[in-house]
């Protein structure tokens, strides 16, 4: 006869953290959002209204970092592209939450461009610093027009979804050709004078205009979803923010649009500042009004227990996009009140890098993201 001395319960051994073991087949098209992330910290460190000792090189680091993530991610995604093609056919063909997604490769080329000619230049010099980032925005400009008619293309013939369940990942697609608009500006004073001036500029225009009335488009039914379905889970608390991307980027588009103008288009310049200004002063009060409902909801979702997921990276780039269209205002009209606008939102920005990065780094590093 057995005594309750000999009855014990079946227990399994804890199974032992794998540290540093990726499995690319898992890696999609979201992960640069961390690149993007990155990047608008340093650009955001050079728009800026005001001068803080080691600003500019803290954003020279960050730009240094975000380059450095995007050649490794590259890498990393043309395995996954060449290794995993299966994998990597039915994240954008398949499988429409994954397919949305392809809206931050663009964005990411982008803002590492941008960074480049704005903080880089310091670094590597003018010269290399224009043609990396002309090579980087023509890619990025290209991607991102593909991208915005491609997704729509493939919602509309072979994606199984349903506006009743939309999200503001269906953004992600539509907000790249404004962050190429707000990106191309920077380029035309290193272009020759004239046509080719002109040319780039408008195209910019053409650009704001894609992504500005295309997100028009989407809004209303972003929002239907939401009322209608709420969010599926609770990770996805954190897309909140991107509805912020379209409002901020296009703030900092129309900005740059009109100070390009200036010495290109000297018939349209006097017009385009004022209308800057009005446009931007009323989109960064709706955006301040979304981010009051977007940190509401993601405060009530942490106190639920929300766990780390690369969703978190939907913190940085959106409010990267409204310090840089604050910092815009700020520079036109010389308000302070933006000013102060522009570099609370950067401190802001950088605590919720802080988050994102971290969390990232502990879950490659104990191998919750990308294991095998």
């Amino acid at each position: 006869m057995s005594t309750s001395a000999d009855v014990r319960p079946l227990t399994r051994p804890a199974p032992r953290t794998r540290l540093f073991r990726f499995d690319l087949a898992q890696l999609g098209p979201n992960w640069y959002a961390a690149v993007m992330g990155t990047a608008i910290i340093a650009n955001g460190a050079a728009a800026l209204p005001v001068r803080v000792p080691g600003l500019i090189g803290f954003g020279e680091a960050m730009w240094a970092l975000g380059l450095a993530a995007l050649l490794v991610l590259a890498g990393a995604r043309l395995v996954h592209l060449t290794r995993h093609r299966e994998a990597a056919r039915a994240q954008l063909l398949d499988n429409p939450a994954t397919a949305v997604f392809y809206g931050c490769p663009p964005m990411a080329l982008l803002a590492v461009g941008l960074g480049t000619l704005l903080l880089g230049s310091r670094v590597i010099g003018t010269g290399p610093a224009v043609a990396l980032d002309a090579v980087l925005w023509g890619v990025g400009t290209l991607y991102a027009l593909t991208v915005a008619a491609g997704i729509p293309y493939l919602m509309i013939t072979r994606h199984p979804v349903s506006a009743l369940e939309a999200n503001p990942t269906w953004l992600l697609p539509v907000v790249a050709p404004l962050v190429a608009s707000a990106c191309g500006p920077a380029l035309v004073p290193h272009l020759p004078a004239g046509a080719p001036q002109q040319a780039l500029l408008y195209g910019c225009w053409a650009l704001f205009g894609v992504g500005l009335l295309a997100t028009l488009v989407l809004l209303p039914v972003v929002f239907t979803g939401l009322f209608h379905s709420k969010l599926p889970v609770l990770t996805l608390t954190p897309a909140l923010f991107l509805v912020l991307g379209p409002l901020g980027q296009s703030v900092t588009a129309i900005h740059q649009l009109a100070d390009a103008a200036r010495p290109v288009l000297p018939s349209l310049a006097p017009v385009m500042l004022p209308l800057a200004e009005l446009y931007g002063i009323a989109v960064i009060g709706v955006a301040m009004l979304w981010l009051a409902v977007a940190l509401t909801a993601n405060l009530r979702a942490r106190r639920a227990g929300m766990p780390f997921a690369m969703t978190w990276w939907a913190y940085t780039f959106p409010i990267g996009t409204c310090v840089t269209g604050a910092a815009a205002l700020a520079r036109h009209t010389g308000f302070g009140g933006f000013t102060a606008l522009a570099a609370g939102l950067y401190l802001l920005l950088v605590v919720a890098w802080v988050l994102a990065a971290g969390g990232t780094a502990a879950g490659l590093v104990r191998g919750r993201l990308l294991a095998r």
